[in-house]
């Protein structure tokens, strides 16, 4: 019998930019200072309101406010430095270059960066980085990112929409024509009839049920939708998971909700410390030179180690301790931080708070090329959607400075090439665009067996388990298998109508079913530890593994992977590696 196919509205747009952070939004930006009128910018969320405002700490760019001898090629190096040189070193170099203008652009259009007492961009430390070169806002840095960028758009009339979320690509698999997605506040479907698609919708740190993201966002979005229409995903096994996330009590209702939520590296930045329960300052066993401001893997590898081993808090956590410094200093360079514990009851002037490392952050993603394209043509991946800038770690500081270089690199490229909407063919409307509308009008009401939320913790509590911090081929053969039944389970769910969140978490959960499989796969196949990716049965780096793995779509929705070699940085890059920067952290004491 021939399914219905629901009524649906098309759209016409020549760029459609799917999501509206600060890569989105920075994209949107370039296209219209081009020239380009055409752009559509959607949200899944009211306008403003993107993850984007969850980045605390700072943005990267050599400005050398503080230390004049950084430049460029040092903040390429740090990067390839602690990405243990997997990272696409043009790429590196392309966010590298950009910033210092970008950063100051930012300042044109009204930034509230925090200042020295001459009125310069103020920039701080932060882990692993050789010079002060994080720019920041307070600890507020991406909201007030996310405000400038909105403002900038909204005074060059870009469109947007809000509360729209996209479910699929049209896409043959060479050439991308459209995507599909349904207004979450109507239930209309929508078809969206496009030549140009930019996935800027983050990451898929979410997959894990300790994050420091919304659980209805970074759930992989971008990545799935990518790979279902032909596109490549590249180091997904590489799995950020920031040291402090906060660690709580959750049988307390009024601290739950802020298990695993970050406390950003802001506080270590500015002198934090971190202290087992037996009161020692742990980090000198681990890193004696940089101590608390080492690398983010080493950081929550050392915090991990002091909790498996007995010395974590009560609530399986660590303390961070900044009551050294002066409350008015706390203040005013930690005031989302400080304000969020005191709604707690926790002064962080006169008392430390428990942390643990929580998921962050997804080095991996789509391959792109040095324009943000990928091999689908007219597709785009920018910001956490993309993989090549971070390698096997990524500093804290680069994910936002990512999102704006190449919002502008890709915005350059699209705008010499856009030349209308184009129209979908018809076999595609045929066997892809309203198959699927006629699934997602079928999901939606669906009376299956499986609790959404249920399957959808199940999903997470797995990844937690077996594709954590530390790894190896049992446990994550064991993770591959219980995601298989995770996968039966979401083929029969009990799911709401199409405006209910229950929709929205059982479209999530086929996302992340594509994300958990290939870092479950890569993680079990690079049998080396290398940065955030930690094997305890290989624990050592193997540098015949200094490589790239890749996945691709295979029949029947499974993963095949292949390995690519890593090219060589830059002349320029390479004498600053050569030359061993690198951060002192006693000079802060």
């Amino acid at each position: 019998m021939e399914t219905s196919v629901p009524e649906y509205v098309e759209v016409d747009v020549s760029v459609l930019v799917v999501g509206a952070g600060a890569a989105g939004a920075r994209t949107a930006i370039e296209l219209a200072e081009r020239g380009v009128e055409d752009v559509l910018v959607l949200g899944k969320r009211n306008h403003g309101d993107a993850h984007t405002t969850w980045a605390r700490g700072g943005i990267n760019g050599a400005l050398g406010t503080h230390d004049p001898e950084d430049d460029w090629t040092i903040h390429a190096a740090d990067t390839l430095n602690e990405g243990h040189f997997v990272n696409d070193p043009g790429k590196v170099e392309t966010v590298a270059k950009q910033m210092p203008a970008r950063l100051r652009e930012l300042d044109e259009w009204g930034m509230d960066y925090s200042r020295t007492d001459d009125g310069e961009i103020d920039q701080r430390f932060f882990g692993a980085q050789s010079y002060r070169r994080t720019a920041f806002a307070g600890d507020h840095t991406g909201e007030s990112l996310l405000n400038t960028l909105v403002d900038r758009a909204q005074s060059l009339d870009v469109p947007y929409r809000e509360n729209v979320m996209i479910t699929k690509l049209v896409s043959d698999g060479e050439q991308v024509y459209g995507a599909v997605g349904f207004d979450m506040d109507s239930g209309e479907y929508v078809l969206f009839n496009t030549g140009t698609i930019v996935l800027a919708a983050g990451g898929h740190a979410a997959v894990y049920n300790r994050h420091t993201s919304r659980d209805d966002e970074n759930n992989g979005d971008g990545a799935a939708l990518a790979c279902d229409a032909g596109a490549s995903l590249m180091d997904m096994e590489f799995v950020q998971f920031h040291p402090t996330g906060m660690a709580v009590d959750e049988s307390d209702s009024g601290w739950e909700p802020w298990s695993g939520r970050l406390v950003t590296e802001a506080v270590r930045g500015e002198g934090g410390r971190l202290f087992n329960a037996d009161g020692e300052r742990f980090m000198e066993r681990y890193s004696p030179d940089q101590m608390e401001l080492d690398a983010r893997d080493v950081v929550a590898r050392a915090i991990a180690q002091e909790i498996a081993e007995g010395r974590g808090t009560e609530n399986g956590g660590v303390y961070l301790d900044i009551s050294h410094r002066d409350d008015e200093f706390i203040k005013e360079r930690l005031p989302r931080m400080y304000e969020r514990f005191q709604d707690l009851g926790v002064d962080m002037s006169t008392d430390p708070v428990e942390v643990a490392p929580t998921s962050h952050y997804g080095m991996g993603g789509v391959v792109v090329d040095d324009h943000g394209e990928t091999d689908v043509d007219g597709l785009f991946a920018i910001g956490e959607t993309m993989a090549g800038v971070h390698g096997a770690n990524r500093l804290g500081g680069n994910s936002l400075a990512e999102t704006i270089a190449y919002g502008v690199v890709a915005g350059e490229r699209i705008a010499d090439r856009v030349d209308g909407a184009g129209t979908i063919p018809d076999d595609l409307t045929e066997c892809v665009t309203e198959p699927h509308i006629a699934g997602l009008a079928e999901l939606a009401g669906s009376n299956g067996t499986h609790d959404v939320d249920t399957v959808f913790e199940e999903l997470q509590d797995i990844m937690w388990e077996h594709a954590g911090l530390l790894r190896n081929e049992e446990s994550l053969t064991a993770g591959l298998d219980a995601l298989q039944r995770v996968r039966e389970k979401a083929d029969d769910l009990d799911v709401g109508p199409l405006t209910s969140r229950s929709f929205e978490y059982a479209i999530d959960i086929g996302f992340m079913l594509t994300t958990a499989e290939t870092i479950l796969q890569g993680a079990r196949e690079r049998t080396e530890s290398r940065g955030a990716h930690y094997r305890t049965d290989h624990p050592d780096t193997d540098e015949t593994w200094r490589r790239n793995i890749r996945y691709e779509q295979a029949d029947l929705g499974r993963m095949t992977t292949s390995k690519a070699s890593v090219d060589s940085p830059s002349e320029a890059v390479q004498d600053a590696l050569d030359e061993g920067h690198e951060l002192d952290y006693h000079q802060l004491e």
